[in-house]
C-alpha cells in the first residue's frame, strides 16, 4: 500500500492549491439549487409530472425520501435534520409522507409508477425502529410498483443499529448500505461529537456481509478538527482493511455563519488547506492502490461494484443524490428539503416541519422553489455533467445533440479554462476535453467555466471551497 507521501511526491503544488482553492458548487444540479425560485405551491412540479405521463412513456422513476430526524447533532453537519429523542414526532411525519405521495403519485398515473431505484437519507434514517421503516415502506408499495431488482439504499448512522436491525432492513428488501464514518480517531470523533469506535463498523459491516447486502459504502470526511495526515491515514488503513465496495471521500466546509452547529468547531483546529490536499492525495492513492476505480470527484469503488460498471460503460450519472447508476430516471423527492427532478424540472420542498405539515394541511404541494430549464440550461447541464462524471466533454456530441458550434458558443468559458490547460490539469483536443489525473483535484472550479448563473452575478462566496 501507499503510505504517507512526503511534500516533493504530492501531484497538486501548493501554487495551485491557492490559485484555484475558490468557493463554487458540487454541481449535483444544474442550474444549482440556489437558482431556484419561489414557486406557488409546486407550479413546476405538478406541470412536469403531468407532462411526464403524456410523453415520458414509463421510465423507471428514482425516489428519495428525507427522514431529518436525528437523537444528536453531528457539529459538522450540513444537512436539514430535526434534533430529538422523541418518536412520537415520526409518527406524525409518516402521516405527512402519506399524504404527500397522495398528492403525487396520481398525477403520474398507474401506468408509470415503476421504481428502480429508492434512497432513504437525512438526518438519520436508521432513528427509524423496525416498524416505522416497514409502515415507510408499505407507504411506498402502495403507491409505487417497486420492482423486484431495483436498488434500494439506506444511509445508516453506526450508533443506530444492531445486527438484528440490518436483519430487519434486509428483509425489507434494502441491498445497498451506506455507514457515515467520517474519520475513527477518537479525538477527532469527540471533537465533532460523533463517537463510534473502529471495531464497531467493523463488526456491523461483517454482518452486512453475511446478511448478503450487494453494496456497501463507507463516508469519509477530510479536514475536520484534530486531523493529521498521520491520524487521516491511520483512518484510511482502517477502511481498507474493512474493503467497503464504496467510498465517498468529502471535504470539510466550514461555514458556521450558515450552519449552526459548526459553531462549536474552533476554527483554529482545522488542519490547513494544503494538508487536506495532502490527506485527499493520500487517500487517493491508497484506495487506487488497493484496487479501487476513481469514480468521480469525491466516489471510488471497486470494480465490480455497479457504480464502477457504469462509469466504464459511460452511463455514470450525477443528481441530487450525488453520483448513481441509473440513466434517464426522473428523481422524486419526499419529505422536508427534499428535491424533485423531473424532466427539465427541479423543485424543492420547504425545509421545516412547521411548513411542510401546514401545506399538506391546505391539500397543496409542500414546495419552496422550483425552476424549469431552458435550453440553455440543458446544454450546460449536459456539459457539467458529462465534465464531473466522465471527466471529458465531446465537441461533437454536444453539437449535434444542441445544433451548436461549441468553440462559438463556449467561447468566454474556453478561455477560461486555459488557465487549466497551461498547468497540466485540462487537455484540450480537436475532439473536447479531458480532465488529467491531476485535474481531478480541481474538477470543480473547471465546471464554474461553464455555469452561466455564476459569472452572470458574480456571487461565488455563497457556496464553500472546493478543496
Amino acid at each position: 500500500m501507499d503510505r504517507m507521501k512526503p511534500t516533493s511526491e504530492i501531484v497538486v503544488s501548493p501554487e495551485l492549491v491557492e490559485r484555484f482553492d475558490i468557493a463554487g458548487p458540487r454541481y449535483t444540479s444544474y442550474p444549482t439549487a440556489d437558482r431556484f425560485l419561489p414557486d406557488g405551491w409546486g407550479a413546476h412540479l405538478a406541470h412536469a409530472l403531468g407532462s411526464r405521463a403524456r410523453t415520458l412513456g414509463h421510465a423507471p422513476l428514482s425516489l428519495y425520501v428525507h427522514l431529518p430526524f436525528c437523537a444528536s447533532v453531528c457539529y459538522y453537519c450540513a444537512c436539514n435534520k430535526v434534533i430529538t429523542k422523541d418518536h412520537g414526532k415520526v409518527a406524525e411525519y409518516l402521516r405527512y409522507l402519506e399524504q404527500e405521495m397522495d398528492l403525487v403519485a396520481p398525477l403520474i398515473g398507474a401506468g408509470h409508477r415503476q421504481v428502480a431505484q429508492l434512497h432513504l437519507g437525512g438526518g438519520s434514517p436508521t432513528f427509524l425502529d423496525d416498524d416505522e421503516l416497514t409502515q415507510l415502506m408499505s407507504l411506498l408499495a402502495q403507491r409505487f410498483e417497486l420492482l423486484p431488482d431495483m436498488e434500494r439504499s439506506i444511509e445508516i448512522d453506526p450508533r443506530t443499529v444492531t445486527p438484528k436491525r440490518l436483519a430487519h432492513l434486509r428483509t425489507l428488501g434494502f441491498n445497498r448500505v451506506s455507514f457515515g464514518v467520517q474519520d475513527f480517531d477518537p479525538r477527532v470523533q469527540k471533537a465533532v461529537h460523533r463517537v463510534q469506535p473502529f471495531e464497531q463498523v467493523q463488526s456491523l459491516v461483517e454482518e452486512v456481509r453475511r446478511l448478503r447486502f450487494d453494496s456497501i459504502n463507507l463516508d469519509l470526511i477530510y479536514g475536520l478538527p484534530y486531523q493529521t495526515l498521520e491520524s487521516f491515514q491511520k483512518t484510511v488503513d482502517q477502511v481498507l482493511t474493512i474493503q467497503p465496495d464504496r467510498i465517498a471521500l468529502y471535504a470539510y466546509a466550514h461555514l458556521p455563519a450558515r450552519f449552526k452547529p459548526q459553531r462549536r468547531i474552533d476554527a483554529e483546529t482545522l488542519p490547513a488547506v494544503a494538508t487536506k490536499v495532502q490527506m485527499m492525495d493520500q487517500a487517493i492513492h491508497a484506495f487506487m492502490a488497493h484496487g479501487y476505480d476513481y469514480i468521480g470527484m469525491d466516489h471510488f469503488a471497486l470494480p465490480e461494484d455497479q457504480l464502477a460498471k457504469v462509469k466504464r460503460d459511460g452511463r455514470l450519472q450525477r443528481n441530487f443524490q450525488g453520483y448513481h447508476t441509473h440513466a434517464g430516471a426522473d428523481l422524486l423527492g419526499f419529505g422536508v428539503s427534499a428535491i424533485s427532478q423531473v424532466g427539465a424540472a427541479y423543485s424543492q420542498s420547504v425545509k421545516t416541519l412547521e411548513a411542510y405539515y401546514a401545506a399538506l394541511d391546505a391539500g397543496k404541494f409542500p414546495v419552496e422553489r422550483g425552476l424549469t430549464l431552458e435550453s440553455d440550461d440543458l446544454l450546460r447541464r449536459e456539459v457539467i455533467m458529462s465534465l464531473m462524471c466522465q471527466g471529458r466533454i465531446a465537441f461533437e456530441t454536444i453539437e449535434q445533440n444542441y445544433g451548436i458550434d461549441f468553440a462559438t458558443y463556449f467561447q468566454d468559458a474556453l478561455e477560461r479554462l486555459q488557465e487549466f490547460e497551461h498547468e497540466g490539469l485540462l487537455i484540450r483536443t480537436l475532439a473536447g476535453l479531458e480532465v488529467s489525473k491531476a485535474g481531478w483535484f480541481f474538477v470543480r472550479p473547471m465546471a464554474m467555466s461553464f455555469d452561466k448563473y455564476l459569472w452572470l452575478h458574480q456571487d461565488h462566496q455563497r457556496f464553500s471551497k472546493v478543496l
